[in-house]
């Protein structure tokens, strides 16, 4: 539950322009550069200039000028070749990406009017933009994904790629392990969850009485995101909230308090501040339920001989993370902690990838040990009791063939599509009808082929 971001806005790497064509070869005012069919407005640099020194870039105005077109007649190269392949992609494609994007821009300027006023441009016109900045990044996505489609890197291409490396530039690789848990939730942890929700009636009951939210959210609310801001949690879309938090929000009429909600962080109620359409902007106080020092002291124990079993292989670690975890995502694999990120399901982390208390006790085991029970939070901040396994550890080292392969593999493609990239656009330039605006002939790059 963390506040919105402050009102920032970065849309000059997504809002492109250059939206009709003009069939004449002669430059006209307004006309910046022509590729083949593709026309690249003066306006169209000018408007992403200013965006970006808005955010804040040093850059000088001219370099930042040369920048953008540079960038823009290199899109504009892969658009004419959509063009020439016809490469169409339909604008229903891009429909729940622009209405997210919409939605994102509202949630962080605050409002659409202050969104409006920031581009000087009305929603409709605004979402125009949007649109057509996202089928042209998709076209030139499949536009590249043809030009480098069988490129592969063949084992001896690989370590010709490592050896062009400076052995002292090469990355140091973190030490990295693989971590078994068994975890244990409080014991009578229902006693502690009545606790929390009477609180919280009864900080309901002030609000009722007149007391306000605002204040009542900085006194008592644990929710650390947005406790000191009166509970305020800023515009934010129904996906971003938790569900039962959601459906509660977004029943709320303004200024009113729902009854009390629970999620997987712990007791909420709810106060609606503001609806805009799919976003929403409320505050909350969350209250989490307390662990008492003798179930604290009863989870302790209790894991305690469950690790003595082990050492002993009385019991092994698997059959024991099956039968008493509580961690629901490790414990159907014999306990093997895995990442939450359900793209990646990694299991190999770094130190610093885990919380202070799993830090502490992991860095000392030895690859097999089991450490001595300990108290931590869990992935929402509730309070558990956990004991870990070192499964597994690769120090850290140099990025070597041997213990990073996928990782240099990686790195080497990547090159080679770049290099690929940059020979298809020099072979482009040869055969494309291209002319530059007198004003931008002192840009450097414009010497590498582009004038004629």
């Amino acid at each position: 539950m963390k506040r919105g971001s402050k009102f920032f806005l970065a849309f000059a790497c997504m809002v492109l322009s250059g939206m009709s064509v003009v069939k004449s070869q002669e430059l006209v005012e307004s006309v910046a550069a022509i590729v083949g069919n593709e026309v690249i407005y003066l306006s169209d640099i000018e408007n992403q200039v200013a965006d970006i020194k808005r955010n804040g870039n040093k850059t000088s105005i001219e370099d930042l000028r040369c920048t953008v077109l540079q960038e823009l007649l290199v899109s504009k190269l892969f658009l004419d070749q959509a063009r020439i392949d016809s490469i169409i992609v339909p604008e229903t494609q891009v429909d729940g990406e622009v209405n997210a994007r919409i939605n994102d821009a509202i949630r962080r300027s605050g409002s659409e009017k202050a969104l409006e006023e920031y581009f000087h441009k009305g929603m409709v016109e605004i979402q125009k933009d949007i649109r057509k900045a996202l089928l042209d990044q998709e076209i030139i996505r499949q536009v590249q994904s043809k030009i480098s489609e069988n490129l592969k890197v063949t084992p001896n291409e690989l370590k010709k790629f490592v050896a062009n490396i400076p052995k002292d530039t090469l990355p140091v690789i973190p030490s990295k392990v693989q971590i078994s848990l068994i975890q244990l939730d409080p014991p009578n942890n229902e006693e502690n969850k009545a606790e929390a929700r009477q609180k919280l009636l009864d900080i309901r009951s002030q609000i009722l009485a007149g007391k306000g939210f605002n204040i009542l959210a900085m006194l008592y609310s644990e929710d650390p995101g947005s406790a000191s801001n009166g509970g305020e949690l800023g515009f934010m879309m129904r996906g971003e909230l938790e569900k039962p938090y959601a459906d509660a929000a977004f029943s709320l009429t303004k200024n009113t308090v729902s009854k009390i909600i629970e999620t997987k962080f712990g007791y909420h109620i709810i106060q609606l501040i503001e609806r805009n359409g799919d976003l929403i902007n409320t505050r909350h106080i969350l209250i989490k339920p307390k662990v008492k020092s003798d179930q604290a002291t009863a989870a302790i124990t209790r894991l305690d001989s469950i690790a003595a079993q082990i050492r002993k292989d009385s019991l092994k670690f698997t059959d024991a993370a099956l039968r008493f975890s509580t961690h629901k995502d490790s414990r159907i694999n014999g306990g093997k902690f895995v990442s939450s990120n359900p793209s990646e399901r990694d299991t190999w982390f770094t130190l610093d990838e885990l919380n202070s208390e799993m830090f502490v006790k992991v860095r000392d085991l030895k690859v097999g040990e089991i450490s001595d029970p300990f108290r931590t939070t869990d992935e929402n901040g509730n309070t558990v009791f956990r004991i870990v396994k070192l499964d597994n550890e690769i120090p850290a080292h140099r990025a070597n063939l041997k213990d990073d392969y996928e990782n240099l593999y990686t790195a080497a493609l990547m090159n080679k599509r770049t290099k690929t990239y940059d020979d298809w656009i020099k072979t482009k330039l040869g055969n494309t009808y291209i002319k530059v605006s007198d004003e931008f002939k002192s840009c450097d790059f414009l010497k590498k082929g582009w004038l004629k």
